[in-house]
């Protein structure tokens, strides 16, 4: 295979990954690494620091976009960054003392969980559940536009939220992914946000986090320009497509569509770390 072949194939691949991402909230980081190690059989490090430039693409393509049109929340996303930048730099610190094959399985179960959770139903608050008091005093509730024009909304259990925050930057800064899906999860199950106002503010967060992690991969040399630059394009041209059609898809057909790509991919990754061919 050329260099040419190489790295047009690289593009469609991580087009079609920032398209889903861009969709789902997860940044598109979940699809380009098991894209690249998977089927290229590039080094895991590479392919994580190439998905953290590849985030940082998506969620300035569609976050702007989204803040824009009235979906993605402003203040939660800017108050839970806080625990996720921390939580990057802790896990891109971690990347060094494990192997290939590790990092794989934890990739493979994290995202199992997610695929597990993401279609689980969690009852959502009755109408006379008090609000949040940290919500309140941070004027953290908002509304978001629907079919029906503007649908209000509350948000619950910050402090748990910002706890499981901190998780997705430790998974951030070590997989490379983003942690959108942590985050998404986070949101709509735990802070019990809507659907589309988790995916949005979560692209809207992604990016902030993964700059806190590539940083650590950039000095380390794990971000080669020739695997990072059509992945960050691809990424950049899907993430602005899946904002175009976000607001035309229903959410159980997201919810099922995010549980579908990232279980398969779970049980692909973790099969390989567990036969060592990560």
């Amino acid at each position: 295979m050329s260099a040419l072949e190489f790295t047009l194939l690289i593009w469609v691949g991580s087009l079609l990954g920032g398209f889903l991402g861009s969709l789902i909230g997860l940044g598109g980081g979940v699809v380009v690494v098991p894209l690249l190690t998977l089927i290229f059989h590039v080094d895991i490090h590479y392919a994580i620091g190439a998905a953290l430039v590849s985030v940082i693409a998506t969620s300035s393509g569609a976050a702007a976009a989204y803040v824009r049109e009235g979906y993605s929340n402003i203040r939660v996303g800017m108050f839970l960054e806080m625990a996720t930048t921390t939580g990057a730099l802790v896990g891109a610190g971690l990347v060094v003392y494990l192997h290939g094959s590790v990092i794989a399985i934890i990739f493979g179960v994290v995202l199992l969980y997610s695929a597990y959770i993401s279609v689980r139903e969690i009852p959502q608050p009755s109408e006379d559940v008090p609000p949040d008091r940290i919500a309140t005093w941070l004027r953290m509730d908002s509304c978001f536009p629907s079919g029906d024009g503007l649908e209000n909304y509350h948000v619950r259990n910050v402090p748990t939220g910002f706890g499981i925050m901190f998780i997705a930057g430790v998974l951030s800064g070590l997989l490379g992914i983003g942690s959108g899906a942590v985050k998404v999860l986070a949101m709509d199950k735990a802070m019990k946000l809507p659907f589309k106002v988790s995916t949005t503010t979560s692209n809207f967060m992604i990016g902030v986090t993964a700059a806190a992690g590539a940083g650590i991969y950039l000095s380390r040399g794990y971000i080669d320009p020739g695997i990072a630059m059509p992945v960050m394009l691809g990424v950049l041209a899907g993430s602005f497509a899946g904002a175009r059609v976000l607001s035309r898809v229903h959410v159980g057909m997201l919810r099922m569509v995010f549980a579908v790509v990232i279980a398969a991919l779970a049980v692909e990754m973790i099969y390989n770390g567990f036969s060592g061919k990560m």
